[in-house]
């Protein structure tokens, strides 16, 4: 696995794209438990190199109920971007996730990690490349269905401070989805 993850942390497949360089941010362990399979780092994560350090990431440690020492442990928790870099700013927030990552790396660390119970994706991209056609039209009505999904994903919004009007619009996701993703996360994390 640390060779893998030495490989992946080298990596300069779409240097040529991206306006900081490649910086790939990613963590596992072969006991993983949970993979958190985002959209890709943002500028911040980008400079510290510790994935989900940022707003989004205190947003998502709640969302799961975890402390920070918890959440970096890679025996619990794997993070696996569909970009392990930083994409470049678009007109309205980050460019989408490069191609690239997911195709070239993910079966290979998934492959390395047989203890997975469950993989959470966060956002359309990761939910797309994995749900396939099983993914409904919107996010909205995915992570409505998110029981649907289960046991072996768990479907969230992304956790952004700029997500604020769709929270706020979806109370259910609060009152419904929170409550069974913290006690489905718990269940695991337990064993």
């Amino acid at each position: 696995m640390q060779k893998l993850l030495s490989e992946i942390k080298q990596c300069t497949v779409c240097a040529k794209y991206l306006d900081l360089g490649p910086r790939p941010v990613v963590s596992g362990h072969k006991e993983s438990k949970i993979v958190i399979i985002g959209q890709a780092p943002g500028t911040k994560v980008h400079a510290s190199g510790v994935p989900w350090d940022d707003a989004s990431g205190k947003q998502l440690r709640k969302w799961l109920g975890v402390s920070d020492e918890e959440f970096y442990d890679a025996k619990k928790f794997a993070i696996v971007p569909m970009g392990f870099c930083y994409p470049g700013k678009s007109v309205s927030g980050d460019l989408p996730p490069r191609p690239e990552c997911a195709p070239l790396w993910h079966e290979s660390l998934m492959a390395k990690m047989p203890k997975i119970e469950m993989i959470i994706l966060i956002g359309m991209y990761a939910q797309r490349y994995y749900l396939k056609k099983s993914a409904k039209p919107t996010l909205t009505e995915t992570v409505k269905n998110y029981a649907a999904y289960l046991p072996n994903y768990f479907v969230l919004p992304h956790p952004s401070p700029r997500n604020r009007f769709w929270l706020t619009k979806n109370p259910w996701f609060d009152q419904e989805v929170l409550p069974k993703f913290q006690k489905t996360v718990h269940s695991i994390l337990l064993k």
